[in-house]
């Protein structure tokens, strides 16, 4: 029998919550010795890692949230372009989207001379064409998309960005990387992202491979340029293919390439790294990488025939995962599994299938899209986008019979709560703020305080009978969250007042 929507305190929740307590949960969660107190400000805190999470009760758990499939956008079908574009860039200029890529009809290699970077636009993200360039005459066709050519080393793995830098001048707003181990990584500067001049050669040589997309962006926490590039876990191209770090005050002196630590998570090929500020939160970055499995062959020499792949590139095959990272010289792995599987088919369990593009864009009011590459090495080599809620990578979710969080303890700004969350129609969250010291809720702030909250809203405002959250500002808290057949994706303090996006 389903069980009516709880319009006020429900006495079997309210028993689901003591069980809860009782196992850990309101009382008793004073700072453990040594433990930091984070200091959240009001900046808006996607839960896709732990640094938040103390510990979850009940039915709580703390998952990937998949992206949604929302069709092919683009097809590299252009006779300059072909099976073997990859390394894709998306870039959100004010009212236009920019896609980077490189067009490679044939398989010759990073020294391939038939090696172009192209660039489409578009005005929703979803919608692509192809402006009609005279830059280059490519295999006949003076009129195309073609922005680089005739420097293999280069368009091989052009890899664009829009600098946020506030200092930049405009006639340098578009920067890019591009590169390999014998040449290093060269700088490039452009006022419109289509005319692009090569600013200095080799400007990152030491500790790197780079032979991959090296991506790079303005940090605004770290008030400095970020590089992640391509390197092998031992020398001469041997164990995996990781992931490095350069830094450079003024995108011109870069220090060395200094592999990223991962804790004690399981080696595995990372080919594309795609970190990223995430949009909103830019203290965050979050890396869509592209998971290589060598040598995992899936498909039969019959389906080989049937999609018109190479042999070559056959043999492996790939998906996306998610790391994380806040600054530094260290990925956080909390998800070890994929977040995109490679979907339906055997076009989608070919080698180098299933890259993410660099570059999450919003697209609508509520939606966030972000791009794979599909049927690499294959006649249909493609482009499909995914769908996503702002912010909703990962969440602490709860199923019908109920669970919690209880973040560590924390300091905020702001006099208001707002949560990244959906419930269902028979769902619900409450939220108590409790003291670090005691574990025990501040009056006016316990779970039975705060209005219930019911619906799908990526800046929900939390109220309490205590009202204003102004006198807590700078006390270190945690923040407990019940959860009936619900998910929290972020968190965020700040004022009545502002925005909440």
């Amino acid at each position: 029998m389903s069980r009516p929507l709880p319009l006020k305190r429900d006495p079997i929740r309210v028993a689901c919550a003591l069980l809860l307590s009782l196992a850990g949960g309101i009382a008793g969660h004073a700072p453990a010795m040594g433990q930091t107190i984070a200091e959240i400000g009001n900046r808006w805190e996607p839960l896709v890692d732990r640094f938040l999470v103390d510990h979850l009760e009940g039915a709580a758990r703390h998952e990937l949230v998949p992206p949604e499939y929302a069709g092919v956008v683009f097809t590299f079908d252009a006779p300059w372009e072909g099976r073997y574009c990859g390394y894709v860039t998306i870039l959100r200029d004010g009212s236009r989207f920019l896609m980077y890529y490189r067009g490679m009809p044939a398989s010759s290699g990073q020294d391939s001379d038939q090696a172009f970077t192209c660039v489409a636009e578009s005005s929703d993200g979803i919608a692509w064409r192809r402006p009609e360039l005279d830059l280059f005459t490519i295999n006949g066709h003076a009129r195309n998309n073609v922005i680089l050519a005739n420097h293999a080393a280069y368009t091989h793995n052009f890899a664009p960005f829009i600098d946020m830098n506030p200092d930049c001048p405009s006639d340098r707003r578009f920067k890019a990387l591009a590169g390999t181990e014998e040449t290093g990584l060269s700088t490039f500067v452009s006022a419109d992202g289509v005319h692009w001049t090569q600013e200095k050669e080799g400007a990152i040589r030491e500790g790197g491979v780079f032979d991959s997309q090296n991506v790079a962006f303005w940090s605004e926490t770290e008030q400095q340029y970020v590089c992640y590039a391509r390197v092998w876990t031992q020398s001469g191209y041997n164990g995996y293919r990781w992931v490095g770090r350069a830094t450079s005050p003024d995108f011109q002196a870069w220090t060395a390439v200094v592999p990223m630590n991962k804790g004690d998570a399981k080696d595995e090929h990372i080919y594309t790294n795609q970190t990223l500020p995430c949009p909103g939160a830019p203290h965050l970055y979050l890396s869509l990488a592209a998971r290589f499995m060598p040598n995992r062959k899936v498909i039969t020499p019959e389906q080989e025939t049937a999609i018109g792949v190479e042999s070559k590139y056959s043999g492996d095959c790939s998906d996306a995962v998610l790391m994380t990272s806040r600054g530094g010289n260290r990925y956080d792995r909390t998800f070890m599994e994929g977040y995109i599987r490679p979907r339906i088919g055997p076009e989608h369990w070919t080698s180098r299938t299933n890259y993410p593009a660099h570059g999450i864009v919003e697209t609508g009011p509520s939606e966030w899209s972000i791009y794979v590459q599909e049927a690499y090495g294959q006649p249909t080599a493609r482009l499909a986008r995914y769908r996503i809620g702002p912010m909703r990578f990962a969440s602490v979710r709860a199923g019908y019979d109920g669970g919690a969080l209880v973040t560590r303890p924390f300091t905020f700004a702001g006099d208001t709560l707002y949560l990244n969350m959906a419930t269902s129609a028979a769902g619900s969250i409450r939220c108590a703020l409790l003291d670090a010291q005691t574990g025990q809720p501040f009056p006016g702030f316990d779970v039975a305080d705060c209005q219930q909250m019911i619906g799908n809203d990526p800046a929900h405002q939390v109220r309490w009978s205590g009202g204003s959250l102004a006198p807590l500002v700078g006390k270190p808290v945690r923040l407990r969250v019940e959860l009936y057949d619900a998910d929290l994706y972020a968190l965020r303090f700040g004022t009545a007042e502002e925005a909440t996006r």
